[in-house]
């Protein structure tokens, strides 16, 4: 469950109060009237099935909450109350399942934030990449792949477009276009360097390395892993099974891919070079595309979910009053008196 800790302005409370008891699925409401001074208002605290949280969270944000007062927004680890349950089994669909609309944004926003941190990674991963293919080394390339932080600017251009947030799109897409050009460059340059210093060699580039050449040799397989891995990617974040992003980041090839590009690139292989370019393109088109078409299908589900909640509590009855902090409909709520 997710544990709701709001501020609100004391001329709108009970709107809040009405809007928080006729969501299905909450649970544990709370009160205090003027106990909050920055900014000063009352503090309300709820529990909310991680299912019901979305609707919640935007109905708050409607009522402008977080630029009246404060919206905080706490995960639930355990939760041991058979109110929690009721309202988990209220709510709609399964929580795992939930998607979190201003989690994901934030959590993409800040991922997809073209920094030193995030430059500084993608160029380190893009470097050991370019160890790995050099040697043929598959533990190197898998290493360089888990390295790499790409997948926030991708998942933060297909959110943006679900969203229909173009300033959202051209931030991400620039993160993900200026970290890559970057990191490229700087291999480059660290492939001249080893290059110079005797570890690195043309007759490296030049040969065979069966364990590696499928990265500068893209066909549509390339197309078709990097889309099954930016569905697995979108379920992770959306769901928050993080761990699963590490399968994903060393099942596609974007950082080898950039960092052959660059090495063939620094020896004048142009061949290589392009193939590389492409197999690179490939990976991250399938990757915006699964993930877009992941999250369309996420938010159609989950609009057919809370209708078919609707219609069922109206066909049983259970928009009646029942006592506070069950997740179900009280009529004619009235505020609480001050001490």
């Amino acid at each position: 469950m997710l544990h709701l800790r709001l501020i609100t302005p004391p001329d709108r409370t009970d709107e809040v109060l009405r809007l928080i008891e006729n969501t299905v699925g909450t649970a544990h409401l709370v009160v205090m009237p003027g106990t909050a001074r920055n900014p000063a208002g009352d503090v309300v605290m709820v529990d909310v099935a991680r299912e019901a949280g979305d609707e919640l969270i935007g109905a708050l944000r409607d009522l402008d909450l977080d630029k009246t007062g404060s919206i905080a927004i706490e995960n639930i680890d355990l939760s041991l109350s058979m109110r929690a349950d009721k309202a988990a089994d209220e709510a709609p669909g399964e929580g795992v399942d939930a998607v979190l609309w201003e989690h994901l944004a934030d959590a993409t926003h800040e991922e997809s934030t073209l920094t030193v941190t995030y430059v500084g990674l993608l160029a380190i991963a893009t470097m050991l990449a370019a160890c790995g293919v050099m040697l043929d080394n598959a533990i190197l390339i898998v290493g360089a792949m888990a390295v790499g932080p790409e997948f926030g600017p991708l998942a933060g251009i297909s959110t943006a477009l679900v969203r229909r947030a173009p300033h959202l799109v051209w931030r991400s897409l620039w993160a993900l276009l200026a970290g890559f050009a970057v990191a490229m460059v700087l291999t480059a340059g660290f492939s001249w360097l080893l290059d110079a210093l005797g570890l690195f060699e043309r007759s490296m580039e030049k040969a065979a390395r069966p364990n590696t050449a499928f990265i500068w040799k893209p066909d549509w397989m390339s197309f078709v892993v990097a889309f099954l891995a930016g569905i697995a990617g979108t379920l992770s974040l959306t769901s928050a099974k993080s761990g699963a992003l590490i399968g994903v980041a060393i099942s596609v090839t974007t950082v080898p891919a950039a960092a052959n590009a660059a090495v063939a690139f620094s020896y004048t292989d142009y061949s290589q070079t392009w193939g590389s370019t492409w197999q690179l393109l490939a990976n991250l088109g399938g990757i915006v595309a699964a993930g877009t078409l992941t999250l369309l299908a996420q938010k159609w589900f989950w609009a057919k979910q809370r209708a078919h909640t609707r219609s069922g509590l109206a066909e049983r009855g259970l928009h009646r009053a029942r006592a506070p902090g069950t997740g179900l409909t009280q009529r004619g709520l009235q505020r609480r008196p001050r001490p």
